[in-house]
């Protein structure tokens, strides 16, 4: 039988996607394009054990936010933030399974540019959408960063998170997942990264030496 995507080539492989079988190009050049391929696939997973990193030149560099500097120093002196927002991106992708990697790094890219118009000029900016997928991500992103003030209040008294510290954890996220996602329009894996970091349901904000330091170097 011919594959029911080109109706061209003969069909050789199962895909998940369309609960048949279709043929290998069309499994190569329609993966997570046309194609909302399952994590479990294993052409998908044998694909990806391939595929390198994007590296920054890859990636519109404005994307990255290049003005926001992280010293390595950052990333140890606030590693349970990094891990608790890492946790939050997890937690809003497992509540919403049709969320791709595209749907978080635009929630991440919006939050960012919401902080650093407050770090630089002290004007609150909330950028709105209507869209209540990404609604809800920026609203486990925030729940993270309240939870984490309101720790370091009852641990030492007093709240030593400073909005730049926030925009500095966004924006760091924001570039790993820029050069951890495929760039395809239907890719998850970033997610699936953050899933691997992430397995249990327990918060690293509650119990931090659980959840090590997975997420610091991608």
């Amino acid at each position: 039988m011919s594959c029911p995507i080109c109706n061209l080539r003969k069909e050789k492989r199962f895909c998940p996607a369309v609960h048949g079988r279709i043929c290998a190009q069309c499994c190569g050049e329609q993966r997570e394009v046309t194609l909302d391929c399952p994590s479990d696939c294993p052409y998908l997973q044998q694909a990806r054990e391939h595929e390198k990193p994007r590296t920054p030149g890859e990636v519109d560099q404005a994307a990255f936010f290049p003005s926001v500097e992280i010293a390595e120093q950052f990333l140890y002196e606030r590693e349970h933030l990094l891990l608790g927002l890492t946790f939050a991106l997890a937690k809003s992708a497992r509540a919403n399974p049709t969320l791709t990697d595209r749907d978080l790094i635009t929630a991440l890219t919006s939050m960012a540019k919401a902080y650093e118009t407050l770090v630089n000029s002290n004007l609150i900016y909330e950028q709105r959408t209507t869209n209540p997928a990404l609604q809800a991500i920026a609203s486990e992103i925030e729940q993270m960063i309240k939870e984490f003030r309101e720790a370091e209040q009852k641990h030492i008294g007093l709240t030593r998170l400073r909005d730049s510290d926030v925009l500095k954890a966004l924006v760091f996220l924001l570039r790993l997942g820029l050069t951890r996602t495929s760039g395809r329009p239907k890719s998850r894996a970033f997610i699936d990264f953050l899933f691997a970091q992430f397995p249990e349901s327990s918060s690293p904000i509650a119990a931090p030496e659980q959840a090590g330091s997975r997420i610091i170097v991608p």
